[in-house]
C-alpha cells in the first residue's frame, strides 16, 4: 500500500471515529440524554416517584405559562397536574449539551406535545440544567419557552 493510500485510509478511519463520537456523544452525554428520556417517560406514565427520583431536592421549573415551580415536590405536583390537564404525548429531543463545569451540564432541546385536543400540537424549546452527584445526573432546573412571533422594528421605538 502506497504512502498516499495509507494516509487516506488513516484519514477515513479518523473521520469515522469522530462521527461515531459526535453521534452518540460521550458517556456523560449519553447519561444526560437517558435522564431526559426517563423524565419524558415518567411524565407519560404519570409516575410521581419516577419523576421525583430524577430531580435534585432544590429543583425548580419555569414553564411556558409563566408558572414557576420551586422545590422538588412542587415540580412533581405541577408536572403531574400539567400532564393531566393538557394530555397529549410529550417528546424532548436534545440538540446540544454543554458542560459549564465537570458536574454541571446545560442541555437544550426541542420540546413537543402532540395529540392534544383537536389534533393540535405545541412546539417549544426547553433547557435543562443537570448536576452530577454521587448517585448520577439529576435535573436541577428546567426552563421551557414557547417561541413568539418576532416583533417589528417599530416595536422598539
Amino acid at each position: 500500500m502506497g504512502m498516499l493510500s495509507k494516509g487516506l485510509a488513516g484519514f477515513v478511519i479518523a473521520v469515522s471515529l469522530l462521527a461515531q463520537g459526535s453521534a452518540g456523544g460521550t458517556g456523560e452525554e449519553v447519561a444526560i440524554r437517558e435522564v431526559v428520556q426517563k423524565y419524558v417517560d415518567a411524565r407519560e406514565t404519570k409516575d410521581a416517584q419516577a419523576i421525583e427520583a430524577l430531580f435534585t431536592s432544590d429543583a425548580d421549573q419555569l414553564v411556558s405559562s409563566g408558572e414557576w415551580r420551586k422545590g422538588r415536590s412542587e415540580v412533581v405536583r405541577g408536572t403531574l397536574a400539567s400532564s393531566q390537564r393538557s394530555g397529549g404525548k410529550r417528546a424532548i429531543t436534545i440538540t446540544s449539551i454543554r458542560f459549564v463545569a465537570s458536574s454541571v451540564a446545560l442541555a437544550d432541546g426541542r420540546y413537543e406535545i402532540t395529540e392534544l385536543a383537536g389534533g393540535e400540537s405545541r412546539k417549544m424549546w426547553t433547557t435543562l440544567i443537570l448536576i452530577r452527584g454521587s448517585d448520577g445526573w439529576r435535573i436541577a432546573a428546567i426552563r421551557n419557552m414557547l417561541p413568539a412571533a418576532p416583533l417589528s422594528p417599530s416595536s422598539f421605538k
